[in-house]
């Protein structure tokens, strides 16, 4: 039997505008809006997600998102407006597996892609398959890859709280997530140094 793994455990106190917009357009449950706080538990295998999300929603007034599995993992998202009551889902649900914020597995960058005045033609190519705002020629843009995915939702609303930013897309599901933010040079900069920090001060196991 393939052994248990907390692969993501990212909390985020207060979801940004389009942070939020992201999710709620992508997600087949309930709709966040701006201001509330989340939680993203991602494990493997992935069914174990059904056992996390019961416990998560049985122990607080919280909503679910996202219930997904895929090849190898499972993800879910749970949110509300009260911090207190993310982190008491959250809780029950380390408290019942035995397990600490520090045994999730710690976020890894496997690429960062910093590209200035994107060309019109590759701006089109993102645009055809982008959930988020449009990616707009002559915009800088940067591309996060990281490990675990589900780190990417936190990266995307860390950035765009530090600059005015535009997300273009954050997958967050899969063995890589990738978050591509445009806008300013400098503002885009910006949005990159406050994601990677955000990832760079999560503990966890290698």
């Amino acid at each position: 039997m393939t052994s248990f793994s907390l692969r993501t455990y990212a909390f985020i106190d207060r979801m940004q505008p389009q942070s939020a917009s992201h999710v709620a357009a992508t997600c087949q449950g309930d709709v966040p809006v701006a201001g509330m706080a989340e939680l993203f538990i991602e494990v493997s295998p992935g069914n174990e997600v059904f056992r996390v999300m019961d416990i998560a929603l049985k122990a607080a007034d919280v909503r679910p998102a996202l219930q997904i599995v895929e090849r190898e993992f499972g993800l879910l998202e749970i949110h509300a407006g009260s911090q207190a009551d993310v982190r008491a889902a959250g809780e029950a649900v380390l408290a019942h597996l035995g397990l600490t914020e520090r045994d999730r597995v710690k976020p890894q960058i496997a690429s960062a892609q910093f590209i200035t005045n994107v060309s019109p033609y590759q701006a089109q190519l993102i645009n055809k398959w982008r959930k988020g705002s449009l990616l707009m020629a002559g915009s800088s843009l940067f591309v996060l890859e990281i490990a675990p995915a589900a780190y990417a939702s936190l990266a995307a609303n860390e950035a765009e709280k530090a600059a005015n930013i535009t997300i273009v897309e954050v997958r967050a599901v899969g063995r890589f997530g990738r978050v591509f933010l445009s806008g300013t040079e400098s503002e885009v900069q910006t949005a990159r140094d406050a994601a990677v920090a955000a990832l760079e001060q999560l503990d966890g196991v290698c």
